[in-house]
């Protein structure tokens, strides 16, 4: 592993609102690749369009600002033509799960080889205060000065319903569980979404009370490692049971509770049910929200499995580039 320090994946000065999520988000990358120790020549950051999408002015590895929506689509190729080369995707809600919401759901499905991050805020930032394919019903903005009428995207139930077979999500200032699930996302062979929970400090700030500081998610959080039993709580005296064909929150020692009759966390089960319920909680409806890797299986991936048909293909062909290919069939002299 080749020794490197935050500082040399750091490019320019971030021009991001004071405040901003992205700013947060920035730095914990930084800090995640140095940890990898993946060096900049060997990464490349996609993005797309949007106030989070500049993120890739920001990193002195291959960089490219793509169009709105397809920072999947560029990325996966990017990957597949280069299958030695580390590839990060970052998209904004709008730009990721609106215009750019078929990219997301193939990119995930055909599990092509991408760390693919999702900075959720709940807002089009950029615009100047739309909302966006993930803000809440009732949610009034510029452009729903009365309230939407829509439910939201909810990015987990994408990913599993496209076959995923990574998600993890984080909150944005919360520097040390952030790191934790991108540097599980790099080592994850296949596409990994990871959910970055964000304010907009200008058009939606407080989307994510009250998570968004250390002690609001001590009781409203539930930080799930894979092998460890449900808990949460300031002393983890809360925890999850099966309930039916749903999850429930009970407290340990009432009613005879205990440690044992908690569920253990199975990030590695390849039936998504339980993972997909613990993405959905929330705490509207009286449940912890889910920090840390929801869902990890291995899987084949497909830019490897392309580039492995191309090489079977090509060891059977008599020819091996265009000039053989002109001169290997019929050939026709005209005088």
């Amino acid at each position: 592993m080749t020794q490197v320090t935050a500082n040399q994946y750091k490019k320019g000065l971030a021009r991001w609102c004071p405040g901003c999520g992205d700013h947060f988000f920035l730095a914990n990358l930084h800090k995640a690749m140095a940890e990898m120790g993946v060096p900049p020549h060997e990464i490349a950051v996609i993005s797309g369009i949007g106030c989070s999408s500049r993120l890739s002015y920001y990193m002195s590895s291959y960089a490219m600002q793509t169009i709105h929506g397809r920072a999947a689509a560029i990325a996966s190729g990017a990957k597949i033509v280069n299958p030695n080369l580390t590839v990060w995707q970052i998209s904004g809600d709008g730009d990721g799960l609106a215009i750019g919401g078929n990219h997301f759901i193939h990119t995930i499905r055909r599990n092509v080889n991408l760390n693919m991050v999702l900075l959720n805020n709940r807002i089009y930032g950029l615009t100047k205060g739309q909302y966006s394919p993930t803000s809440p019903r009732g949610f009034v903005s510029k452009s729903s000065p009365y309230g939407t009428v829509e439910d939201p995207f909810q990015p987990a139930e994408l990913c599993f319903g496209a076959r995923g077979r990574f998600f993890a999500r984080a909150v944005a200032n919360d520097t040390p569980h952030t790191v934790e699930i991108l540097q599980a996302a790099y080592k994850h062979k296949g596409a990994s979404l990871c959910e970055i929970l964000q304010n907009c400090v200008i058009f939606n700030n407080g989307a994510y009370e009250p998570i968004y500081t250390k002690d609001g998610r001590k009781q409203h959080a539930i930080y799930v490692e894979h092998g460890k039993p449900l808990l949460f709580g300031e002393n983890n005296e809360y925890g999850l049971v099966q309930d039916g064909f749903g999850l429930k929150v009970v407290k340990l020692g009432e009613n005879g509770v205990t440690e044992k009759d908690i569920l253990v966390h199975d990030a590695h089960a390849q039936d998504n049910t339980l993972h997909l319920k613990l993405a959905m909680m929330d705490n509207e409806h009286g449940f912890p929200v889910a920090l840390g890797v929801i869902r990890d299986v291995e899987a084949p991936t497909y830019d490897e499995m392309v580039n492995k048909q191309i090489e079977e293909v090509t060891a059977k062909k008599h020819y091996h580039n265009f000039a053989e290919l002109l001169e290997t069939n019929d050939i026709w002299e005209v005088k």
